[in-house]
């Protein structure tokens, strides 16, 4: 009978211990500090830009050439996307509202509080106007008015509604001074592009069943479509770096500077209605004021690089719905709404504070009457910003209802690049808020995932990646949704 083996010992075999992973510095990983460092950069090579002057010529030199170039490259990303983006968007959410209960209460309750919102902007721009005083202390030699490129009035506002065409897409052409050459170019009118979509969107919904193959193919193409984005939305710092760089280039330091009290003026009055009268309203609601700047922060950080409430809008949604609790289904309808309508910088604070700045530069005497259209145009007119980059048709819309000079938008052409920054991160986040008001207000808001600890980035790649999150059809519970892997 065989004997039983009985186990030698053996001598442990030591382990190396694990070496710790190298991390990089935050500024490769951090979106933000990718995009400070891109904001930086800018400042200096535009600076540099513009002490190189133009070349023998008189053209630009290669340097400030180089940085429109890539500023303007990364603005017709933006629009190239945003006519797909309107109409797949607002089809998508006017037919999500099917999926939720009491849909017309939540869209009455939704422009109720953009317009009280608005109300409080456009009071702060005003009062800050009037006690600041910005346009007296404009040079009156530094500064030349100019014609805008664009004017907007009640009528035009109104015409402007009716669709030239499908989608409202048209040709324009421009004759190049030096050459001759004439150059086409595709242009769209966002207005008609939302008046379109809304009216497809009410058909789809009524239609019901036999337009599931269209609504299927729509919610498809916005999952496409906001996957581009975010490759657009990752090469925000180099664009950052192009548009700030040009404007320094191109109007220099001395016109900025005499601007230096109205931009002063208006970020006053931003920095008000985003770290006052924002968070009065939260408080109001018995809501954490820390978890929705911790929520909504990396929508309003995209929106002051890329000065676009569209661009911004699939991660203004995904914030809302992720972080501040709001259901999907409402917040897939409100904030697409926010971002062609909802706009406290661009059209409640910008305009109060510019015209009054213009009146105050012509030494025209303002009556309490044409304050009062003032606010009567922030609050009703918003739909004429349309959500793209800049605030141009809202500001040329309040001067004319008022009888100013439009000529006076030329004053501010030096620093809109700048204040339009600070313009679209106010409008990002006010049109996070509403739904997040309105939602807490019909007892339909997730309070444990308002209140639930931020984990990961919001451009974590693991995130960015999964297209189940960032595509995902609107009946998905966003309580469901995982988070991105924390770092």
């Amino acid at each position: 009978m065989p004997l039983a083996e009985t186990p030698t010992a053996t001598a442990a075999t030591p382990h190396p211990a694990p070496q710790p992973k190298r991390r990089l510095p935050a500024w490769t990983t951090s979106f933000g500090w990718q995009i400070l460092a891109g904001l930086v950069l800018g400042l200096v090579l535009g600076g540099v830009a513009m002490t190189l002057g133009p070349d023998g010529e008189g053209n630009k030199n290669g340097l400030h050439a180089t940085l429109a170039a890539i500023g303007g490259s990364y603005v017709s990303l933006l629009k190239a996307a945003v006519v797909p983006l309107i109409f797949t968007a607002i089809v998508s959410s006017i037919v999500g509202l099917r999926r939720v209960t009491n849909a017309a209460r939540l869209a009455g309750q939704t422009l109720l509080w953009f317009a009280i919102t608005a109300l409080i902007a456009v009071t702060v721009g005003i009062v800050l106007g009037l006690v600041l005083k910005p346009g007296a202390a404009a040079s009156q030699s530094e500064l030349a008015t100019g014609d805008p490129y664009t004017v907007g009035t009640w009528w035009n506002f109104l015409i402007g509604l009716v669709p030239s065409n499908f989608l409202g897409l048209g040709i324009g052409g421009s004759v190049d001074a030096d050459t001759g050459a004439l150059a086409a170019s595709a242009n769209f009118n966002v207005l008609q592009v939302i008046v379109i979509s809304v009216a497809v969107g009410i058909a789809a919904l009524k239609i019901g069943e036999k337009a599931e193959p269209f609504v299927k193919l729509t919610e498809s193409a916005l999952a496409i479509i906001q996957k581009v984005l975010w490759w657009i939305i990752r090469i925000a710092p180099i664009g950052t770096l192009g548009l700030i760089g040009n404007a320094v280039a191109e109007y220099g330091w001395n016109k900025m500077g005499s601007l230096t009290w109205f931009v002063a003026t208006l970020y006053l009055g931003l920095a008000v209605v985003l770290f006052v009268v924002y968070p009065a309203l939260i408080k109001a609601q018995g809501l954490s004021i820390k978890q929705y700047f911790s929520g909504v922060w990396p929508a309003v950080q995209l929106g002051f690089v890329s000065r676009s409430s569209i661009g911004t809008m699939p991660l203004t949604e995904r914030v809302t719905e992720r972080n501040l609790g709001v259901p999907r289904g409402y917040a897939s309808f409100a904030v697409p709404l926010g971002a062609t309508t909802k706009m406290d910088g661009c059209a409640a604070v910008y305009p109060a504070v510019a015209a009054i700045f213009i009146a105050q530069f012509f030494n025209i005497e303002l009556t309490i009457v044409q304050y009062l259209l003032i606010v009567l145009v922030s609050v009703v007119g918003s739909a004429a910003t349309a959500g793209t980059t800049g605030a141009t048709v809202m500001l040329t819309l309040t001067l004319s209802t008022l009888g100013l000079p439009l000529e006076g938008v030329g004053l501010l052409l030096a620093v809109d690049p700048i204040v339009d920054m600070g313009r679209t991160a106010v409008n990002v986040a006010g049109q996070a808020l509403v739904p997040t008001l309105v939602a807490k207000r019909e007892g339909i808001l997730d309070e444990s995932l308002y209140n639930a600890p931020r984990r990961g980035l919001a451009f974590d790649n693991t995130d960015v990646e999964d297209t189940a999150v960032e595509g995902a059809a609107h009946t998905a519970d966003p309580a469901q949704v995982p988070d991105p892997a924390p770092r």
